[in-house]
């Protein structure tokens, strides 16, 4: 007995819509990635440099505008957090659907009828699953250290404007 198992064909083997779900959870996890490497290269740069307020600004405008790059597309991570599992919960429903429905066909309940239907059921899930969960964590660990900056870049504006 061989094992035939190929994780491209689990997507790629179902129908339309199966197809599209994954290609959805993939793109999402691919621009999610790519968001959450250039978070860590800001960070990294910003700790070599310090962030210096702009004197001419307004001191609540400096702080927005330095943290502007930090806080950019965070956003797409909070919604991939959020929208991932149910674009892969729904893909789950499909493919348990396709599974009764091939029941239905082939009037038969073996294992070698429903099996398709379910392992991409499963597939759908853990990619919105492997989506969703490095954009959550990423969204939680950047959204906190904009947080702690902005305290700072605060505590240094109040520090300013008491020396006046």
């Amino acid at each position: 007995m061989t094992n035939n198992f190929s994780l491209l064909s689990l997507f790629t083997t179902g129908d339309i819509m199966t197809l599209v779900i994954s290609l959805l959870l993939v793109a999402a996890s691919v621009m999610s990635w790519a968001i959450i490497i250039e978070k860590f290269r800001l960070w990294r740069a910003q700790r070599r440099v310090q962030i210096r307020l702009d004197e001419r600004l307004d001191p609540e405008l400096a702080i927005d505008r330095a943290l502007r790059p930090f806080d950019r597309n965070l956003w797409f991570l909070s919604m991939v957090s959020y929208v991932a599992p149910f674009v892969g919960l729904f893909g789950t429903i499909w493919g348990v659907m396709d599974s009764f429905a091939s029941i239905g066909v082939n009037q038969s309940v073996s294992i070698g009828v429903i099996a398709p239907g379910l392992a991409t059921a499963l597939g759908t899930t853990a990619l919105g699953l492997i989506a969703a969960v490095p954009a959550a964590v990423a969204y939680q660990y950047f959204t906190r250290r904009a947080d702690d900056l902005y305290d700072a870049l605060n505590d240094i504006a109040r520090e300013k404007r008491l020396k006046k």
